[in-house]
């Protein structure tokens, strides 16, 4: 779960301006309202006879009772088990029937869905949505069958060293803020989750107010507009969600150890990050490209792969959030190399927050970012997540075609200034894996700072 968020959010951080037909499209974004209220961004796209939708409420994993993490992961893998007058068994027939994809995911501050389906099967995928969110079932046999599964996953989870590192990371950096809870839940708290706690989820988080919707493919304006109404319609005018301050990660340098008997050392390291409506945040994110972000040309990648063969890989990434924003990385080397790949991160992460990039670097980043944008996008489902995305962050609508120009507007005193601001603290690092002796003991761990809202 960790890594997929990490994925989606590397994904998302690139624009499009592509040749593809769904790229070609994003010039012509519209702002969409509904005849009963719903709004979309919409791109009208006839190249195939296919439909995409990306829809989120506000609230994800956040809205989780503080004892019961998991509750609204348990709820995005119960939605499409049965509702209305069809049981699970029924509603997945029509969707195979159809060819219909449907589905719904939690995310930290957000409960999301996706909607896919041929133009033609459009009515019945709507129906099927509009009634797996309006009145599913959650059935006891359904619930309990799931729950098995995600304990099973939980259970693989202990001793999967990246799940380990990815979990104690958040952790280590929040605390007991939501943010520091795992959103796919505990041991100890899914087997407590009951059906009213589910059903009081949806009463509370699927609301029209907090619905943000992306629709690219082969529909016009008038029929999308009946679509959303008939879909979205019924749900409650207002979400009651419970608040959620803000946060600043823990103050690095801070590392701590986990113990698993396995033959690779999982390291996972990051720090206080920088908010998307940060005015330097394109700054940050074209460093970073630099720092590990850019794969097999990162200065990671160079120096811990390349120079000493200590890893297989090594990245980094931003990642924001509605309260809070971190950068983490991630790498695995032999135990007995823990301590000299840490030390080589740490060195390499330390020289970019004291001289930054060079010039050169930097103009190889903005040219790889943004010819990168030529293939980011190359589907309506693609297109479609970067426009609820682009929603979620608060950017304008034409943002697709301005951000070639606010990329190439980042100057090297921006990209220095950022480097300073994400790494000049240190690291906090967490180590999954046999205990070397270079390893230093786990510090004290100090709790993060909360603003109030």
């Amino acid at each position: 779960m960790f890594a997929r968020r990490l994925a989606c959010v590397a994904a998302v951080g690139v624009a499009a301006l592509a040749a593809s037909p769904a790229a070609n499209a994003a010039a012509k974004i519209q702002h969409l309202v509904s005849p009963g209220g719903i709004e979309a961004w919409f791109v009208q796209d006839s190249t195939v006879p296919l439909i995409a939708m990306e829809y989120a409420f506000a609230g994800g994993a956040t809205q989780d009772p503080a004892n019961k993490p998991g509750v609204g992961n348990l709820v995005a893998d119960l939605l499409d088990e049965g509702s209305g007058d069809l049981d699970s068994k029924t509603f997945h027939e029509r969707l195979d029937r159809r060819a219909i994809e449907l589905s719904f995911q939690i995310a930290r501050d957000q409960f999301r869905g996706s909607l896919r389906m041929l133009r033609d099967n459009k009515d019945e995928a709507f129906d099927l949505l509009h009634s797996s969110l309006t009145s599913p079932h959650f059935d006891s046999v359904d619930v309990e069958r799931i729950r098995s599964q995600v304990i099973s996953g939980l259970r693989r989870d202990t001793t999967n060293p990246n799940a380990l590192a990815g979990r104690k990371f958040l952790e280590l950096a929040y605390g007991d803020h939501p943010y520091g809870r795992p959103s796919g839940g505990t041991l100890e708290s899914v087997p407590t989750i009951t059906v009213d706690d589910l059903r009081d989820y949806v009463h509370h988080v699927l609301a029209r107010d907090t619905l943000k919707v992306a629709v690219v493919g082969d529909v016009d304006p008038a029929t999308l507009g009946q679509l959303l109404d008939k879909t979205f319609g019924d749900l409650p005018a207002k979400a009651s969600l419970t608040p959620v301050p803000d946060v600043v990660a823990a103050k690095p340098p801070q590392q701590v150890l986990v113990n698993l008997d396995v033959p690779q050392t999982v390291i996972t390291f990051g720090g206080p990050g920088i908010m998307r409506h940060d005015p330097n945040f394109m700054a940050a994110y074209v460093v970073n490209h630099i720092l590990g972000g850019g794969s097999l040309s990162s200065r990671l990648y160079k120096e811990v792969r390349e120079k000493r063969g200590l890893a297989y890989s090594v990245y980094d990434a931003l990642l924001w959030m509605d309260h809070s924003a971190l950068f983490i990385g991630n790498t695995g080397t032999r135990a007995d190399r823990a301590g000299e790949t840490i030390a080589a991160v740490e060195k390499e992460i330390k020289r970019m927050a004291e001289d930054g990039p060079t010039q050169q670097e930097l103009d190889e980043a903005k040219s790889y970012i943004n010819g990168s944008q030529m293939l980011a996008l190359d589907t309506s489902s693609k297109l479609a997540q970067a426009l609820l995305q682009y929603q979620l962050d608060k950017m304008p609508i034409d943002y697709i075609e301005k951000r070639s120009e606010i990329v190439n507007a980042v100057t090297l005193d921006q990209a220095k200034q950022a480097a300073k601001q994400l790494w000049s603290q240190g690291l906090l690092t967490v180590v999954v894996g046999r205990a070397p002796t270079t390893v230093a003991q786990p510090a004290t761990i100090t709790a993060p700072a909360v603003k109030a809202d």
